[in-house]
């Protein structure tokens, strides 16, 4: 029976006889039952099966949005500190919103990805081929594209890339023979490739390595802490410091000289990018012209060079000062400029920070023994909360020398007090620290956090 349209149907049925309507009742309340079995049987089966094709996935994420943890390849509790405001601390537990790390060594031919200090995941790779190595340092992502071709090696497809210099090394999907095949980049399977992309921003750092590291959680008394505006800071004259032998040698005191301040950074919450390295060797000029310049001799340009200026300005600061009048600069001399100037001679390094691919901030700070090697380490901050006491950071030893241990390299370097109190005002979680005696000046520019590679 063709079915009629609205009114029509509704007569068609009213004139069906009675004995033909029954038993169409009687069959389907008799079918009705065995539907619904059949029904809820199909269900269950299909169910059981989903659970069997996926048995460790939960929620509703796609499979190339996260990095799940691979197999062999588990969470290490916390080391126990040897004690004092130095050391591995006990305890530091990685949290999901803890900043996203990875480390590649070139000798294993593999990458780890760390969040905090989990490992995440493990992937073979394929580095740089000889006479095109990949080269070892600590870098930052500076550019992401899923399709991306090469513009120096014949328009090759670079799948997923993600930029390490912009002189031509990233991380990429390529073919992996099993050693190291590629012009300088690093090579990664298709799958891998592809989550890690899902996974990494802009800033988040890549530590290259010849031999596996790991990172190790640490405190240290000379790693920033965070600082909010009114809160009380200790602080010791120079008599309390003079007459305390424990003290006397390891604060920094006098007057500093003027930190440059940070740019509209209190109101940002990216992190920050924080390197420390040595004054160079050939920079006493210079900071001599700075230190009479700001005592009124009038050295000229801060350019390091010893003209006609610079040694008339030290003839008068040494007349004045009851020296001879030589024009000469020396220790003793360039002592006696600290001195005069107020400033104390320690601070030996300079910190610099960027936030966002820009410089924000610069100020001299304490190395001891600035003639000896510091290696090239990177210190991470955890997650914690404003106003914080203690801080988790995350140590890896990208440059691995002798003798030099993350905590070894942070004895030898304290922040002055106004430097900690600038810094802590901006300090975010996932801010950075590289402490190196290495150049970051070729790969670092616009556009980029600091670069330093060590071969």
């Amino acid at each position: 029976m063709r079915a009629g349209r609205g009114p029509g149907q509704a007569r068609v049925i009213a004139g069906c006889d009675g004995e033909a309507v029954g038993r169409a009742r009687a069959m389907m309340a008799s079918a009705l039952p065995l539907a619904l079995a059949g029904l809820v049987s199909l269900m269950a089966i299909t169910a059981a099966g989903a659970s069997d094709r996926h048995p460790s996935r939960s929620g509703d994420r796609p499979a190339a949005a996260t990095l799940e943890p691979v197999a062999g390849v588990s969470a290490r509790p916390g080391k126990a500190a040897p004690g004092g405001a130095s050391g591995i601390t006990s305890g530091a537990e990685a949290g999901a919103g803890d900043p996203l790390h990875i480390v590649v060594s070139l000798q294993a031919q593999s990458m780890t990805v760390y969040r905090g200090l989990e490992p995440v995941a493990q992937s073979p790779i394929s580095s740089g081929k000889p006479g095109h190595g990949t080269p070892t340092g600590v870098y930052s992502i500076l550019e992401k594209r899923r399709k991306h071709f090469s513009n120096i090696y014949d328009n090759a497809p670079m799948p997923y890339m993600q930029r390490l210099t912009w002189s031509g090394i990233a991380l990429h999907q390529g073919k992996l023979p099993g050693y190291p095949a590629s012009h300088g980049c690093v090579r990664m399977p298709m799958e891998f490739a592809q989550s890690l992309f899902g996974m990494t921003e802009r800033g988040a750092h890549v530590v290259i390595t010849d031999a596996p590291v790991e990172p190790v959680a640490i405190r240290h008394a000379a790693l920033p802490r965070p600082y909010e505006p009114g809160t009380a800071v200790a602080s010791l004259d120079l008599p309390q410091v003079a007459s305390d032998v424990g003290l006397r040698g390891s604060i920094v005191t006098g007057s500093l000289e003027p930190a440059r301040a940070p740019v509209a950074a209190a109101m940002d919450d990216r992190p920050l990018r924080m390197i420390i390295t040595p004054r160079a060797a050939g920079n006493e000029v210079q900071r001599a012209q700075a230190l009479l310049n700001r005592m009124g001799f009038e050295a000229g340009f801060e350019d390091g060079v010893m003209g006609r200026r610079t040694r008339d300005a030290i003839r008068r600061f040494q007349e004045g000062a009851g020296l001879p009048a030589t024009g000469n600069l020396s220790p003793s001399l360039l002592k006696a400029l600290y001195r005069d100037a107020g400033e104390d001679e320690s601070l030996t390094a300079v910190l610099r920070i960027r936030r966002n691919f820009k410089d924000i901030y610069e100020a001299p700070v304490a190395l001891k023994d600035p003639h000896l090697p510091l290696g090239t380490m990177i210190f991470t901050a955890l997650g914690f909360e404003p106003g914080a006491s203690e801080l988790n950071w995350v140590a890896v030893n990208a440059e691995a020398r002798p003798g030099l241990t993350p905590d070894a390299v942070l004895d030898r370097i304290s922040l002055p007090p106004s430097v900690a109190r600038d810094v802590g005002a901006i300090l975010t979680p996932g801010s950075s620290l590289i402490v190196t005696d290495r150049s970051f000046a070729r790969n670092t520019g616009l556009g980029t956090d600091f670069v330093v590679t060590t071969r």
